[in-house]
């Protein structure tokens, strides 16, 4: 019995899963989806991410995405190939990959970012590139810091 698990756990680690890889992307909504279409993919992601042991930090406005997805590298380039197929709509762009030691995020975490003055000033003030929140104009070191000023309550300790 040692031998079975020695060896399932020698498999595992020749797919890679022992190795933690944090993927940032950015992406542009081209359709105006409802309210309720939004919130039905999000629990759709949010199911799949948890089965696959992910673990996710989300800003979304209007018209942009900006997402951190962590895990297993097998785990992170499966969600990455269903996204890209699944929502061709959003065309996402990947901005950063790293292997990492510790996820930052526990869970899968939103943050909607609304039309208000405080939101669309501490964004434009702190992070954006130019008049308006669009992440495509922001430097990948902008982004990082960006996710890491929004849920700075909510990384792991």
């Amino acid at each position: 019995m040692q031998t079975d698990t020695r060896h399932t756990s020698e498999k595992h680690k020749r797919n890679g899963e022992h190795i933690l890889i944090s993927l940032t992307y950015i992406a542009k909504k081209t359709d105006k989806n409802s309210g309720v279409e939004l919130a039905r993919a999000l629990e759709h992601w949010r199911r799949y991410f948890e089965k696959s042991n992910i673990t996710s930090a989300l800003v979304v406005n209007d018209n942009y995405f900006i997402q951190n997805i962590q895990g297993s590298r097998p785990a992170i380039n499966h969600a990455l190939a269903k996204i890209i197929s699944e929502y061709l709509e959003i065309s996402p762009n990947v901005i950063e990959v790293e292997e990492i030691e510790v996820r930052k995020w526990d869970k899968f975490l939103i943050k909607h970012l609304t039309s208000s003055v405080e939101d669309e000033e501490y964004a434009l003030q702190h992070f954006s590139a130019g008049a308006d929140f669009n992440p495509y104009l922001m430097k990948s070191t902008q982004i990082r810091h960006f996710l890491n000023a929004i849920f700075a309550e909510d990384k792991i300790v």
